[in-house]
């Protein structure tokens, strides 16, 4: 479907004539919006939620550590998309290092292990969906070529891990189907609804902060649910919340649309280099 070039990061391809070059939908205004949103409809899988509810990895919480924590989501979704093979091996080295511990117990509502390629096939759609959901309502469609190739594109966001290529659905069609029956799978228990209440209200954050960014906080992640899982939460969405945020988000993409390059693309670009330099130094990658 489409060839490589050689570029040093692995990042700009091309398909017929038209060259893609990754870095121009690395967009750090999409991810600010996106991404409890997007931490919601992962966990809303209850083996993948339970897996993170009951961790015994302490420094992986973002509960207790939210600048850690997120740190290591946007590196982790950094070196995906923009990190050689080198870098793409060396960050699935540290995260296994962490995944040997998140797996279930006798006591374990659900049964799970962090290194289930199916539960990792999830969440990186759940990436994929969300990232495209905020950019188009940000910069509006996509064009089919450019479309096509992101998603084959966003492969990485799994088998960097331990999914393997073929699981990935083989088109974008494939995957709406793959979208649609997953999606309705998730299911939200009062244990997994208190833990995304405490996200959504950012309960990890001093009190201050927390009364000041909460409230905007819920009603713009509320938004960017899909309407099952708003549906599961007991949320409400109304159609004028919805053309709220919807001319929220393109005035959004208007100004941050109009930036260079390596401002959209941070704080990708900036932990990208952390990463880099971290491994240079032997210093731990998460």
């Amino acid at each position: 479907m489409y060839n490589s070039l050689n570029d040093e990061n692995g990042v700009v391809m091309t398909i017929a004539a038209t060259e893609f070059d990754i870095r121009d939908y690395i967009d750090g205004a999409a991810a600010f919006y996106g991404a409890t949103a997007n931490v919601i409809m992962q966990l809303s899988l209850a083996p993948v939620g339970y897996g993170v509810i009951e961790s015994k990895v302490e420094s992986g919480s973002i509960m207790r550590h939210p600048v850690k924590r997120t740190r290591t989501t946007l590196t982790y979704l950094s070196v995906a998309l923009m990190g050689t093979p080198g870098d793409r091996a060396a960050y699935r080295r540290a995260i296994g290092n962490a995944h040997k511990y998140v797996h279930s117990t006798p006591e374990s509502p659900v049964r799970y292990n962090a290194f289930d390629p199916n539960l990792q096939l999830w969440v990186a759609a759940c990436l994929y969906w969300g990232s495209l959901d905020v950019m188009e309502r940000m910069y509006g469609p996509v064009e089919e070529d450019t479309a096509d190739i992101f998603y084959a594109y966003a492969e990485r966001l799994g088998t960097t891990l331990q999914v393997k290529p073929e699981m990935w659905p083989a088109d974008r069609a494939a995957f709406a189907e793959y979208w649609a029956k997953n999606l309705a799978l998730t299911s939200i228990d009062d244990t997994m609804a208190a833990y995304f209440a405490d996200l959504m209200d950012l309960r990890m954050l001093p009190l201050p902060l927390r009364a000041v960014f909460g409230p905007f906080h819920r009603w713009f992640t509320t938004g960017l649910l899909p309407q099952h899982i708003r549906d599961e939460m007991g949320l409400v969405w109304t159609a004028r919340d919805e053309r709220r945020l919807n001319r929220l988000l393109a005035a959004t993409g208007f100004v941050w649309g109009r930036m260079p390059r390596v401002i959209r693309n941070f704080p990708f670009n900036a932990t990208l280099a952390d990463m880099r330099r971290r491994e240079e130094k032997a210093l731990p990658l998460i």
